[in-house]
């Protein structure tokens, strides 16, 4: 697999950049659509319109058929839903995944959010430990020799955290395509993953869910939920390595406020 991974030069990845800025504000845009009353399909029209304005194509919109512009996923469905009618409710937990193309490079990053006030303290910690397990993913990144050490990172967290890896759903590759080698997990599992080394650009992404780890496909096809029905999250981010360090390019900051209480400082792409 790592004969296969795409290397990116720092202009590529200045253009990597500009796709996830535009993904942060379509997220940003769906965040605040995401009220209580307003359906999924609101939500991922508030999404569209970013992405669209901006002068960026979706990654999102008729990949392998998929019918939108961002995956909308309420409670139990943890990834992948399509938006539409359903009407979101006070307390719902919603994942929101999307993606751009600048000029053939892509941006890929996804939130999850507690409509209103959550209805636990497991709903809130759910959200707020899959976040925190990115974070803690991106800031192994910064001094990993192999992926296998952001992985365990990311376990660290959701294991002590009393939350469960979505078996099967991974990170992954990204540049002149949403989803290429290597793949990154959110667990350990053999293997030490491939060697991190400059002009790598991953997407991690933590999925994670209060109950069991196994999960099953709607009949759409597409949508991911959980076997048990217990409640998901789900957060991404984008991320380039280079000769200097790390720079998240689905933030506009580089990944500066969620990498501090990590001790990490990302390395502008110049």
């Amino acid at each position: 697999m790592a004969d296969r991974i795409e290397y990116k030069t720092r202009d590529q990845m200045r253009v990597m950049a500009r796709a996830g800025v535009i993904v942060e504000q379509a997220l940003a845009a769906a965040r605040a659509a995401a009220v209580a009353g307003a359906t999924t399909g609101h939500v991922e029209a508030a999404a569209a319109a970013v992405i669209a304005n901006a002068g960026a194509t979706s990654n999102f919109l008729g990949y392998h058929g998929f019918p939108a512009t961002a995956c909308v996923s309420v409670n139990e469905e943890v990834v992948h839903g399509i938006p539409g009618e359903r009407v979101l409710e006070p307390g719902d937990v919603v994942s929101i995944d999307c993606g751009a193309i600048v000029d053939g490079w892509h941006g890929d990053s996804a939130i999850s959010l507690i409509v209103g006030e959550p209805l636990s303290e497991a709903d809130a910690r759910l959200v707020e430990q899959t976040r925190r397990s990115l974070w803690a993913g991106i800031a192994a990144l910064a001094t990993a020799k192999r992926l296998d050490e952001v992985s365990a990172a990311i376990e660290d967290v959701t294991d002590a955290a009393g939350l469960h890896p979505l078996v099967g759903y991974v990170g992954h590759g990204i540049g002149t395509a949403m989803h290429q080698p290597p793949d990154v997990l959110n667990y350990r599992a053999r293997g030490r993953g491939a060697r991190v080394r400059p002009g790598m650009c991953v997407a991690i992404e933590p999925m994670t869910v209060l109950g069991t780890s196994e999960s099953t496909v709607l009949d759409d096809d597409w949508t991911i939920v959980s076997a048990d029905g217990s409640r998901g999250a789900h957060w991404e981010h984008s991320i380039a390595v280079h000769e200097d360090g790390i720079w998240v390019l689905t933030a506009s900051d580089g990944g500066a406020a969620g990498l501090a209480p990590w001790g990490v400082t990302p390395a502008p792409l110049g």
